[in-house]
């Protein structure tokens, strides 16, 4: 018998084929715009040589949230997705047309295949960049697949599941010279970049400590067995993790308009440690001015000395995983004021420091307005975004060691440079294993 050739993806010709033949079709961007001339809000149009074409992966709430905003910039063009929930890829493509129909920018539409397999999205030589918006699991085995085809990448927070598979995200896209942008759009908003800019100019003294208060880890997935609904590959929704049974916690269907609590469970993702921590410790990593570091100790709470999850840093600054007034937010004390930041939302003490206009000498930190445009801009000019990849590493490693401490309920020192602590235990826990058909060298 002939042996079949396998493809870079691991599909022989006859699957690639099939696959692809039967793969659904709605709508696709077909730009209309022209040279020249300036659209309804006075900005030039772009020549659909300067459109980028994305190809979606996951088309779940959050999938469907960046659709929107991504093709609010206007500047790009939607050729392809993947998604393992033929229901929730159905209701995209009509969110596309809805969208196209109420703004004419977008230009008319055609057919846009639908992949069950992420892998042949990524085969297609038309899709310039990825977008990465499956549960936190997925991470890793779908960019750096996605840096090996050469997609530049946008990934939703928080960037990897373990410390390890973080790290081979970084490695993929630097080997690959991909631009890659990590979901923290919270970097791209006014009141965030102010408190950092205060912090780091010494507005509030020297900061002792900062309070975090975002919820709870993860526990141990132990939902009761449900029927998988129709349309849905459960096999392929699971991918690199080991089997688990379906519960529509999981994967909610379209009547339940609501974020799935699969993040809530270790082994789909970090709770609310690492959901709403990749925000907020983000920030605070950026204020510290600790994008390429970290801490260098974690404290287990014990009730005696750490009453809470404690990180220090090696300058002596302490940041505790805290409930306190506001949630969801960050409260930096320092020995000369106080700033408290929240979505929407900033006290500073003194009041003055609120509205301070930090001045053309000072320090400054990134500034961008729009995290989608800042992603496509890299794009473009192949440099490094807001929130690259080794800042989406350096945060979600503050929270995956955060959970290791509450896992093992253990106190330990990390070294931020090796990624890695002193502890046998600890270190057993910064990677995981995957199916082998989804492995990837971590």
């Amino acid at each position: 018998m002939k042996k079949e050739n396998k493809t870079k993806n691991g599909l022989n010709r006859r699957e690639f084929v099939g696959q692809t033949a039967k793969a659904l079709t709605a709508f696709m961007i077909v730009p209309r715009f022209v040279l020249g001339g300036k659209n309804a809000r006075g900005i030039l149009y772009r020549a659909p040589s300067d459109m980028v074409s994305l190809g979606y992966i996951g088309t779940g709430k959050q999938g469907q949230i960046l659709t929107e905003y991504f093709l609010k910039t206007h500047q790009v063009r939607i050729v392809a997705i993947s998604e393992v929930y033929q229901a929730k890829a159905h209701r995209c493509l009509e969110k596309i047309k809805a969208m196209s129909a109420k703004d004419p920018e977008m230009g008319t539409y055609g057919d846009i295949p639908v992949y069950n397999d992420f892998r042949e999205l990524l085969a297609r030589k038309d899709v310039d960049a990825a977008v990465i918006a499956l549960p936190d699991f997925w991470h890793a085995a779908a960019a750096v697949r996605a840096a090996e085809a050469g997609k530049d990448i946008y990934c939703e927070k928080p960037m990897a599941l373990t410390v390890k598979e973080g790290r081979a995200m970084v490695n993929a896209t630097r080997k690959y010279n991909r631009v890659f942008q990590t979901g923290s759009m919270q970097r791209s908003w006014h009141e965030f970049r102010q408190a950092v800019e205060l912090v780091r100019n010494g507005y509030i003294g020297q900061v002792k400590t900062v309070k975090v208060n975002v919820g709870p880890p993860p526990t141990p997935y132990d939902l009761p067995a449900e029927p998988i609904p129709d349309g849905l590959d459960w096999t392929k929704w699971l991918g690199p993790n080991s089997p688990q049974n379906f519960n529509a916690e999981l994967a909610p269907p379209l009547s339940k308009d609501v974020y799935p609590n699969w993040r809530n469970y270790r082994e789909f993702g970090g709770g609310m440690v690492t959901d709403w921590g990749a925000h907020m410790f983000d920030i605070v990593q950026w204020a510290l001015d600790m994008d390429n570091s970290g801490p260098v100790k974690v404290y287990a709470p014990d009730g005696k000395e750490h009453t809470y999850l404690t990180y220090q840093y090696a300058n002596g600054i302490t940041m505790t995983h805290e409930p306190w007034e506001w949630r969801n937010a960050i409260h930096f004390i320092g020995t000369e004021g106080e700033i408290k930041v929240q979505r929407g939302k900033l006290e500073t003490t003194p009041a003055s420091l609120r509205d301070k206009v930090i001045g053309e000498t000072e320090k400054h930190v990134y500034h961008s307005e729009n995290h989608y445009i800042d992603f496509l801009d890299a794009m473009r000019k192949r440099t490094r975004p807001i929130c690259d990849v080794e800042v989406g590493q350096r945060t979600a490693s503050v929270c995956n060691i955060g959970n290791i401490a509450y896992r093992l309920n253990k106190s330990f020192k990390w070294d931020p440079v090796k990624e890695s602590s002193d502890d046998k235990e600890v270190n057993a826990l910064l990677g995981r294993p995957m199916l082998n058909e989804w492995a990837i060298k971590i």
